[in-house]
């Protein structure tokens, strides 16, 4: 088990309400490791996550929630009925659990929160714990063809890694980088020293025995920890640029492996980083053992793929009116250099709100001369930076509302970042809820 700052939500349902302050009165066993909590609820629920229909179980530092949104948008383009569990939730906690194409409603959230705690709760599961144990409860009651889980924090220790060999379709993992220091790099015997080395470790601790596990390039260290993790749990890997590989030419996303070619169009998700994030879904896909698969469905994917809050163009609203505003969730050095790439040769104003444990460069440089302005807010209901920690260009805003209102008028984008808690906060003052 592996828990960290957490939303725990609010609800305008009473019953879910009344669940989630029974989740936010959890309290974990202060450095509590492992795996046996979540098993040990699994078995007083009967053990539902073992009468799952296939599974596509993806982790990674940045972009496997992107992986997870193509996936979904392919599986379901080929008719396929798709459950789908994904952290954290953006405004709603029902967010965290899809059932067949659509959040799962208030009610049967409420009873299925109640029925964890009820069983659970003298097991001190942690928040995570609850939500994966009711997502899988879930999961297992409601016919569907496929499942996309994404993993929580790591892999090896993450709730979801409470899946076996049995019910995986596919393992999947996307770029690795440096975040979560203070869990995935805490000292442990038996693990890589080096850090980006640990953090392959630690991701690639969700393999399993006889299970594709599928991954973009990675660096030589994570790369080699990677597949020493593959090798250990006698799990196929499938390494993108030796048994796959994805690239944009031309205008298009040319997708390669043993297979053969297919030359798709590119990703409707912005970013030039959504070739890779497709490309993992592509390989997921193509290498997996359940699951019918067209060329045809990965094309209508590519282009009905929706994930809020990764580079998402806000659409005209209360918030932003109709200035050009870009949101995204992304706080950590990967996700800077991803937006850096982004916006380079242009100018943004740059509204900025970081959770105080995050580093408060970690956008700044890497967007370097392309900030026109840079205002600092607070993250509602979390610490956060001042801003002070961000430079003397950054000027304070007491929220968001008067952050855009002191946005010079000037034609430039405006750039919403630094955290997924700020996000939601913006999408909720937007109107633009994820449904």
């Amino acid at each position: 088990m592996l828990d960290f700052g957490l939303d725990f939500g609010r609800s305008d349902d009473p019953g879910v309400q009344s669940q989630l302050d029974r989740l936010a009165r959890l309290s974990v066993p202060q450095g509590r490791l492992g795996l046996d909590t979540i098993r040990a609820l699994m078995d007083r629920l009967g053990n539902p996550h073992r009468a799952l229909p296939p599974v596509f179980h993806v982790a990674g530092t940045n972009g496997k929630g992107s992986a997870c949104a193509f996936l979904r948008a392919m599986l379901e383009a080929q008719g396929h009925r798709v459950h789908v569990t994904t952290s954290p939730h953006l405004v709603r906690y029902n967010e965290r659990i899809r059932l067949s194409g659509k959040l799962i409603d208030d009610a049967e959230l409420a009873a299925l929160l109640g029925e964890v705690l009820d069983v659970g709760e003298d097991l001190h599961p942690s928040f995570f714990e609850v939500t994966i144990a009711a997502a899988f409860v879930a999961f297992a009651r409601a016919p569907a063809d496929a499942c996309v889980v994404e993993v929580g924090l790591g892999g090896r220790f993450d709730a979801t890694n409470v899946l076996e060999p049995d019910v995986l379709a596919a393992c999947g993992i996307a770029a690795l980088g440096l975040d979560h220091e203070r869990f995935l790099l805490a000292p442990e015997d038996g693990t890589p020293r080096e850090p980006m080395a640990r953090i392959g470790f630690e991701k690639a601790g969700i393999a399993k025995v006889g299970v594709p596990l599928i991954t973009l390039h990675h660096d030589a260290l994570p790369a080699s920890a990677v597949a020493a993790q593959a090798e250990r749990f006698g799990a196929p890997l499938f390494a993108e640029g030796t048994a796959w590989e994805a690239r944009e030419e031309d205008g298009r996303l040319v997708y390669r492996d043993g297979a053969g070619t297919l030359d798709l169009p590119r990703p409707a998700l912005p970013g030039a980083h959504q070739i890779e994030n497709a490309g993992l879904a592509i390989a997921m896909l193509r290498h997996q053992r359940s699951i019918a698969i067209s060329s045809e469905a990965i094309e209508a994917g590519l282009a009905s793929a929706n994930w809020p809050a990764r580079l998402q163009r806000l659409a005209p609203g209360p918030l932003v009116g109709t200035r050009q505003t870009w949101l995204d969730g992304g706080h950590n050095p990967s996700a800077g250099a991803m937006l850096g790439a982004h916006f380079a040769g242009g100018r943004v104003h740059l509204v900025l709100g970081m959770l105080a444990n995050k580093n408060p460069l970690a956008l700044i440089e890497p967007l370097g001369d392309s900030i026109a302005s840079l205002t600092a807010v607070p993250v509602p209901g979390h610490e956060a930076h001042p801003p002070q920690a961000f430079g003397p260009r950054a000027k304070a805003a007491n929220d968001l509302a008067h952050a855009m209102e002191a946005i010079p008028d000037d034609g430039l984008p405006v750039l919403i970042a630094g955290s997924l808690y700020l996000a939601g906060e913006a999408l909720r003052l937007n109107g633009e809820l994820p449904d």
